[in-house]
């Protein structure tokens, strides 16, 4: 069987990328046996049909907009995904559904789990995520590997990466620390007289 992890969501806006940040870690602090495959599906949005074609199990890591506590988790199995109208709150979300909506009437395509966390932040252009989805961090790893355990798949650890290094890793120089390499004005000018 084929079976693939999505992380979704955008880096830019705080907790909006708890998935892609959830997806990395996985990839880079465990190994899988070869039926797993992970990617960073960031804001594909329609562009991922195609995973729910050619795979057997779906598992996409991202928020939720649940009425919930912060922090939450849910795993959502795609019947029951298609059966919440509040769930549809920003686009990637919206775009999910539809998918699931057109998949749902096709002869061949997988079963998608959707593994949610309500967010405390997606609104603000940040990189980094809330203190609040850090602190339940590992609780939503665990709940991922629980389900990928749970389709046959065998895990064993090969690194014990901290969310701030894998954060760091995806985001390099987006923090600030690439300011020194832009110009300003006064190198711009200097520039233009030569």
């Amino acid at each position: 069987m084929k079976n693939i992890i999505i992380g979704v969501g955008n880096l830019l806006f705080k907790d909006e990328g708890v998935g892609i940040y959830a997806a990395k870690y996985l990839e880079e602090n465990y190994d899988f046996d070869d039926s797993l495959e992970i990617i960073d599906g960031g804001t594909l949005g329609f562009k991922l049909m195609s995973y729910f074609q050619e795979y057997d199990n779906v598992i996409i890591l991202d928020t939720v907009s649940i009425e919930d506590e912060t922090g939450s988790i849910f795993r959502l199995p795609s019947h029951v995904l298609l059966g919440l109208g509040n769930y549809r709150k920003t686009a990637h979300e919206v775009e999910i559904v539809e998918m699931l909506e057109i998949c749902s009437v096709l002869d061949k395509h997988a079963q998608v789990t959707i593994l949610g966390i309500i967010p405390e932040d997606i609104v603000s252009v940040e990189i980094g995520l809330t203190k609040k989805i850090e602190d339940k961090f590992e609780d939503y790893i665990n709940t991922a590997l629980k389900e990928v355990e749970s389709v046959g798949i065998k895990i064993s650890k090969k690194d014990n990466k901290s969310i701030k290094d894998i954060a760091h890793g995806l985001i390099g120089s987006y923090n600030g620390e690439h300011l020194n390499r832009i110009p300003n004005e006064e190198d711009i000018r200097h520039a233009n007289v030569l």
